[in-house]
């Protein structure tokens, strides 16, 4: 990797792993949750008692964060957030009760409520035998949680994304919450944007966007980053804000 490059990813990475920057972002949701549940005082909970988020609450929250991150992020958040008041704000005990709304009016984007439904569906019988999200690979998450087909070639750019946000631990943006997962095994999660930026900065060349693709770009930032990999993943949001600036 050019040095001159290497010198600014490093530099991006580091100013750009910071909540300020993502404060209006789909992380913002189970970031919340997190809050709640590792605040001294328990929140009080809407039927006047106290109550305080569980690890679940906070999966919750990033599979659907997860599942609507894509588009403006103003819409993003205002979509998550007609979804979490649905849910009264308590995801968990929303996706158990098994009275979810489902409709065919769009929720987010082409994203229905039948979806939703679906999806809470999915995870109720999940939660039914087992604690956690973590026991589970990116194509288990594809095909168990989000109901799509096995697909050997698909970047999964949410489950990626979702990953980073419950792996990491660096204490800063992402949540750490998963401990029996590696940082060193995730990978940058792969859109049209990033697919852009990596190409732009010479961190891969192949064409096509998949999952290839994004762990040849992930590769390229275990150069800088050898523990760490997703890291990046600030490294290009950074490049796209002073591209754009």
């Amino acid at each position: 990797m050019d040095q001159a490059i290497a010198d600014k990813l490093l530099f991006w990475a580091e100013r750009y792993n910071n909540p300020k920057y993502f404060e209006e972002d789909p992380i913002a949701f189970p970031r919340r949750f997190y809050q709640m549940m590792t605040t001294v005082q328990p929140v009080l909970g809407f039927e006047g008692g106290e109550w305080r988020p569980c690890l679940q609450d906070i999966e919750i929250a990033a599979v659907f964060a997860a599942h609507f991150a894509w588009g403006r992020r103003a819409m993003i958040v205002r979509d998550c957030s007609r979804l979490f008041d649905e849910m009264v704000w308590r995801p968990y005990d929303y996706v158990m009760a098994g009275d979810w709304r489902n409709d065919s009016s769009s929720i987010h984007r082409t994203v229905k409520w039948s979806e939703v439904a679906a999806i809470c569906k999915r995870l109720k019988a999940f939660y039914s035998a087992s604690s956690t999200l973590e026991e589970l690979s990116a194509d288990e998450m594809r095909t168990r949680i989000y109901g799509q087909k096995t697909d050997p070639k698909a970047a999964n750019k949410k489950i990626w994304m979702l990953r980073r946000w419950m792996v990491r631990r660096d204490g800063r943006v992402d949540l750490g919450l998963w401990k029996n997962s590696s940082p060193s095994d995730l990978v940058i999660p792969l859109d049209v944007h990033v697919y852009r930026q990596a190409t732009e900065l010479g961190l891969t060349r192949r064409r096509a966007k998949d999952i290839v693709t994004a762990r040849d770009i992930t590769d390229s930032f275990r150069e800088l980053f050898p523990d760490d990999p997703a890291k990046g993943d600030f490294a290009l949001f950074g490049y796209g804000v002073n591209s754009n600036a």
